[in-house]
């Protein structure tokens, strides 16, 4: 996917005191001040923190950062999730997810600038150590959680605020991501490249599984990110070890479609851009002017990605990639702007927060 304009990408690097381990963007209330939530950690002090900060807009010759409000996090954050509020639109839902096993919920009053703590599930009896990955439902009532331990849990975050165990592997298979594909299903990953989807109506176990089935035994990876389309849900995007990334239609659980990495010389319909892990994988919802008729109903969407080896991309399955950002250090977390895709954010090893704005 090219794009081609007379305006080129504005990129804007923004240096940090700490490490950024996640970020994410918030609702907008205002086309003048954006807001944001850091994870961060300070090495120095070994201290996990929750921040919120105003953006001034990207658009602008410098945009600034200006904190608003921290809270402090019980260890590193290994996930960080935000949902809109459906009865206040202006204190959106953040979950964040810990090293010791816990998960913490806030709101985020964004009119006053405050970040407020309303619960958290207790690291006893919840996950044996670090939850891997979590993810909110649209409707705002649900955070589902896996961890390496091999649990996969359900928070209820409108009454009892309690959880249930959906699944016990007892350690027989880790789970590294969850990702929502419907109020009552979700997709979670695990080792070995593997995709297990989940239905609440049908208790018990996944109702549909794959294991990668590309590379031939020869490597093994990890699904590290995992995305559904709000408009196609029954087809998966997962990103993981080697640059890999794939398509998986739960309709045609056998049959998924490489995109990139292991494999991408026996497709052609595959182009290999990084080798390294990709930590984060999105659906690029951004579509520039040139390209409004050029996607096929049966393609795969557009795809952004981070990696490794510090590479923040764009790919399309039967295109060249499209590369946004290249870096001499890692590139660990990234969000689009849901309300305007041409804006994109991404953290750098090296404690630094790009902002990308594309014409």
């Amino acid at each position: 996917m090219a794009i081609t304009s007379s305006h080129p990408i504005q990129i804007h690097k923004l240096p940090q005191h700490t490490y950024i381990d996640a970020l994410r963007w918030l609702p907008h209330l205002s086309t003048f001040t954006r807001h944001i939530i850091l994870a961060t950690y300070d090495s120095d002090t070994s201290t996990p923190l929750l921040q919120t900060c105003t953006l001034s807009p990207p658009s602008q010759t410098t945009p600034s950062l200006t904190p608003q409000s921290t809270a402090a996090a019980p260890s590193r954050i290994t996930s960080l999730k935000v949902c809109p509020s459906p009865s206040a639109p202006s204190k959106p839902l953040i979950a964040a997810a810990t090293v010791s096993g816990a998960v913490l919920f806030y709101s985020a009053d964004l009119v006053n600038g405050s970040l407020n703590f309303e619960f958290s599930m207790p690291e006893k009896g919840f996950h044996l150590g670090p939850v891997s990955g979590i993810d909110l439902n649209d409707n705002g009532l649900e955070c589902v959680s896996v961890g390496e331990d091999g649990r996969v849990n359900l928070v209820n975050l409108s009454v009892n605020k309690g959880f249930r165990r959906v699944f016990d592997s007892n350690g027989l298979v880790s789970y590294s991501s969850v990702k929502w594909a419907s109020p009552f299903e979700f997709v979670t990953g695990a080792f070995g490249f593997g995709l297990h989807l989940w239905d609440q109506r049908k208790p018990g176990g996944p109702v549909a599984l794959f294991k990668d089935n590309w590379t031939g035994g020869t490597a093994s990876g990890i699904v590290h990110s995992i995305d559904v389309h709000p408009s196609r849900k029954h087809t998966c995007l997962a990103g993981g070890s080697y640059g890999t990334v794939f398509a998986w239609d739960t309709r045609w659980p056998k049959k998924p479609i490489l995109l990139s990495g292991l494999g991408v010389s026996e497709n052609p319909h595959a182009n290999s851009l990084v080798e390294s892990d990709i930590w984060e994988v999105q659906y690029d919802n951004y579509t520039h002017p040139s390209n409004i008729n050029s996607s096929s109903s049966s393609k795969i969407l557009p795809a952004m990605i981070c990696s490794e080896d510090g590479i923040l991309a764009v790919i399309e399955q039967g295109e060249e990639p499209t590369e946004l950002l290249a870096e001499p250090c890692a590139i660990n977390s990234f969000d689009i702007d849901r309300q305007n895709p041409s804006d994109v954010m991404c953290s750098l090893e090296w404690e630094s927060i790009a902002i990308i704005t594309r014409p």
